[in-house]
């Protein structure tokens, strides 16, 4: 019966106790929850490595209106046939920002069309995320070039991404959320230096 009187006493330190102990050990135990439970998951029912990303750059904001960020994007998408009226109709047309938390799906290569949002990883620390502009094959194997809608031009790195490259294809913006992930990941920079 002892048991049954130390899980109480461990159940009140989780859930009621109000010390700063407590609080503690509730932030490592969501930590935890989320990183080996939520995560994994998710990964598992939307069937990508990494179902929730955080957008950390502003490659895929755009400034102003709509009409005012095509007339400063109009000819590099004209060259790839893409009109106005074209791009009015793929998912996030608005680009999204800094901070914004995207949900991904894993999907099949021959699924990606022109216009998707897909994660993709590189040479880089992290996975980019950015729009697809072409699709090719070469070799009978289908290859992706992207480009940030904000961003000029396709940087080299993502005018031939391989369908190994690919994570997933965003479905779902949260917007701001990501900016705690950010804000945790700064917090351990400076604190490791």
């Amino acid at each position: 019966m002892d048991w049954k009187k130390n899980l109480k006493k461990v159940w009140y330190f989780i859930w009621e106790d109000d010390s700063i102990w407590s609080w503690i050990v509730n932030v490592i135990l969501a930590f935890i929850l989320i990183k080996f439970v939520v995560y994994p998951g998710l990964g598992f029912l939307l069937s990508t490595s990494h179902p929730v990303v955080a957008v950390v750059s502003g490659s895929m904001e755009h400034d102003g209106s709509f009409s005012q960020w095509w007339d400063s994007q109009e000819s590099y998408y004209l060259a790839y046939n893409i009109s106005m009226s074209e791009f009015e109709k793929f998912r996030f047309k608005n680009g999204f920002n800094t901070g914004d938390i995207m949900v991904l799906r894993g999907i099949k290569p021959e699924k990606i069309k022109v216009g998707d949002i897909i994660v993709y990883k590189t040479q880089r620390p992290d996975p980019i995320i950015h729009r697809v502009i072409k699709k090719f094959e070469e070799s009978g194997k289908p290859y992706f070039q992207t480009k940030g809608d904000h961003n000029p031009v396709s940087n080299p790195d993502e005018k031939r991404i391989s369908q190994e490259q690919v994570i997933g294809k965003a479905i779902i913006r949260v917007p701001w959320l990501g900016w705690i992930k950010i804000g945790f990941v700064e917090l351990i920079k400076l604190v490791i230096g």
